[in-house]
């Protein structure tokens, strides 16, 4: 499995609830692309949210925020960890 971390636009004034809602739909479903969500981040201010994720291609983790509602096409590989 590879390691992924994906960026999100467009939650400005999100909160640490509405994060939560967003990933347990993400939860919900990542067994459908042998996907798992890690953890998620959020800056409200800037209106980032950034997800970590395990998967086979990050096609897999990008066809699981599209379907829960909150797609993005910023996903990277994570191969080098220090």
């Amino acid at each position: 499995m590879a390691t992924f971390m994906d960026v999100h636009d467009g939650f400005v004034g999100v909160s640490a609830d509405e994060l939560a809602e967003a990933h347990a739909a993400d939860l919900a479903i990542e067994g459908d692309e042998g996907v798992h969500f890690i953890k998620a981040w959020l800056d409200p201010e800037a209106g980032k949210a950034f997800c970590l994720s395990e998967g086979p291609t990050k096609e897999a983790v990008m066809r699981i925020h599209e379907r829960t509602g909150h797609p993005t096409a910023e996903v990277y590989e994570i191969a080098v960890e220090v």
